[in-house]
């Protein structure tokens, strides 16, 4: 289907600042003379001075702050802290511009240094850091050097240094990295799909729950905080399509903070714990009160910090990742210790690899449950759309020239052009009023029009998305914004999606563009897939089965005994433990104030 024109040619970036709406401009007035003030006017007055700074002056200092003295009580900077801007409607991504004092690696220095050393001291903290694979990625493609293979760097390398460092120099007491995490997020994620396809099939005999049976799929992934802002604060009518499995991230924050917390015998309070992600988004994630742990007063996950940040406190300590290790090519071990209150990172994998996307292989890990529990065999083609960031994925019967039987079509939609082409999509196959923000809803008219298939049919442009792996950043997750950037010798005057952008008009200096090169992308995404073998599915730097090949589904070399005694531990709380949910946050700005 196609859409209009000014959708795909509108120049979105992809990294949308704070709202004007967010900042009150400073009202200079003209200075008046006592005589001709209001009597009932306030006895002190805001002033800017010549250096930018806002002092508190009384009538009498108006003289004195013209001459440039330092008459008046200065007034401090105001910030906007997480939760504000959480609370705050009037931007649509996570405004990566803003001020952000909670969340920095100069607030893990400082927790770290005032940490109390005795293990006696009450106040002392376990201090716990998980590292996204993403990240390790693209610190080892920074460490590769290209023209020398013998130089390349794996991300095993950098998680066994990073490691040492994290430990010997920051302090840390544990190190991991979140593909456990992961490997969890995606089996919980197949589950909600299957339950979410028993609905979709029984309900002709659900009644009055249709709607809430039709609107089960397509289901789309939930790991992309991104994607979850914009849904809640500009198309709420998606938020019943949205799983509501946890990201690994937060999964991670679960495992760190209960179950691996009771086997230290610590409080949840008690644990320090800070993630390393690919993006800022992250950190608007882990800040939302879903993820507040009320009766301690901690949260899952206590700081993120970025790519970039962890990069920045290497340099400020002077440790220099490119140099290695004893034991850093030494084969990954995985125990189940025998005491079971013993968890370390010799407990959990190491650096599990997810045949599929380097985003979390979301849709691979569903193809392959549609593959392994069909009872006839089935064969996969992939269809690029408008670009390569937003493909089709489709499963059939086996059959000659793509006439077989449709079982199932997904989708990869990587980036915020596509993501509105997708939204526009699903909302008008599923008769859903699309950009009414928190007021969505399914609409008589537009339902009278919901185009109505069958669970099977041999036309895949005619079937509806059965799942859509969702991604805001072009490229997916190698690609974020808090990931290292592109060397200044590769960086183009065009983005990632092929439009040409002007990276001093979006108001971010050449050498900090996110999305100038992609060639960078892909180095680190080659490096992210290097360690992968061909038996575990994958397929060269990109990990998706080639097109019009037969599906035999991945094989993960995972203890699926340490994942059973998790979900065993958890019990009947394993639901409110790995899933979330999501809410429409009302827009209060009138009119639009965001930058396009």
């Amino acid at each position: 289907m196609t859409f209009s024109g000014a959708l795909t040619l509108t120049d979105l970036n992809d990294f949308i600042g704070p709202s004007q709406t967010c900042i009150k401009p400073v009202e200079q007035t003209n200075f008046i003379s006592g005589a001709e003030k209001d009597a009932g006017a306030a006895a002190t007055e805001i002033r800017v001075d010549s250096s930018g700074s806002y002092y508190e002056v009384s009538a009498d200092g108006l003289s004195s702050l013209r001459n440039n003295s330092s008459s008046g009580t200065k007034l401090e900077q105001a910030e906007v802290n997480l939760n504000d801007c959480l609370a705050c409607s009037g931007c649509i991504t996570s405004a990566e511009s803003v001020l952000i004092t909670l969340q920095s690696h100069i607030e893990v220095l400082k927790v770290l240094e005032s940490n109390p050393s005795s293990e006696f001291c009450d106040s002392r903290k376990t201090p716990v850091i998980s590292i996204a694979p993403q990240s390790l990625a693209s610190l080892a493609a920074s460490l590769s050097d290209s023209s020398s293979t013998h130089l390349r760097v794996s991300p095993r390398q950098v998680l066994r240094r990073l490691r040492r460092f994290c430990k010997d120099v920051l302090g840390f007491a544990y190190v991991f990295d979140t593909t456990f995490a992961r490997h969890l997020a995606l089996r919980e994620h197949v589950t909600e799909f299957v339950e979410r396809q028993e609905k979709h099939r029984n309900k002709n005999s659900m009644g009055d729950g249709h709607e809430t049976a039709d609107r089960c799929l397509p289901m789309l992934a939930s790991a992309c905080p991104g994607w979850i802002c914009y849904a809640e604060k500009a198309h709420s009518e998606m938020l019943p399509f949205i799983a509501q499995t946890k990201s690994p991230q937060q999964i991670m924050g679960t495992l760190v903070k209960n179950w691996m917390g009771s086997k230290w015998g610590k409080l949840p309070h008690e644990i320090y714990h800070v993630s390393v992600m690919p993006c800022y988004d992250k950190k608007l994630e882990a800040s939302r009160s879903d993820f507040y742990n009320e009766v301690y007063s901690t949260r899952d996950v206590d700081c993120v910090i970025t790519t970039g940040e962890l990069e920045l406190i290497l340099r400020e300590k002077g440790w220099d990742l490119s140099k290695s290790i004893s034991g850093e090519l030494d084969m990954p071990s995985v125990s189940l210790v025998p005491d079971p209150n013993n968890v370390s990172e010799d407990t959990l994998p190491e650096l599990i690899n997810h045949p599929g996307s380097s985003s979390g292989s979301y849709l691979q890990e569903i193809i392959s449950h549609v593959v392994k529990t069909s009872e006839m065999p089935l064969v996969l083609s992939v269809r690029q759309m408008r670009n390569s960031d937003y493909e089709e994925y489709i499963l059939r019967t086996e059959a000659v020239d793509n006439t077989g039987q449709v079982i199932f079509k997904g989708a990869k939609c990587y980036g915020f052009r596509n993501l509105q082409n997708v939204v526009r999509k699903v909302g008008k196959e599923k008769g859903v009023h699309v950009g009414t923000g928190a007021t969505g809803r399914l609409g008589d008219v537009a339902t009278s029009r919901r185009i109505k298939r069958g669970a099977g049919s041999n036309d895949a442009k005619e079937r509806p998305y059965d799942y859509v792996e969702v991604m805001a950043c072009p490229g997916g997750c190698v690609n974020g914004g808090g990931q290292l950037k592109a060397p200044s010798t590769i960086i183009k005057d065009t983005d990632d999606e092929g439009y040409t952008r002007s990276w001093s008009d979006a108001g971010v200096e050449i050498q900090n563009a996110r999305w100038g090169s992609k060639e960078w992308t892909r180095k680190v995404e080659e490096v992210y897939w290097e360690e992968s073998s061909p038996s575990e599915g994958t397929n060269g730097a990109l990990g998706w089965a080639p097109v019009e090949t037969r599906c035999t589904g991945p094989v993960v070399n995972v203890p699926d005994e340490l994942i059973k005694r998790v979900l065993l531990e958890a019990n009947d709380v394993a639901r409110n433990l790995f899933r979330t949910q999501y809410r429409a946050i009302e827009n209060e700005v009138v009119g639009l104030a965001v930058k396009w």
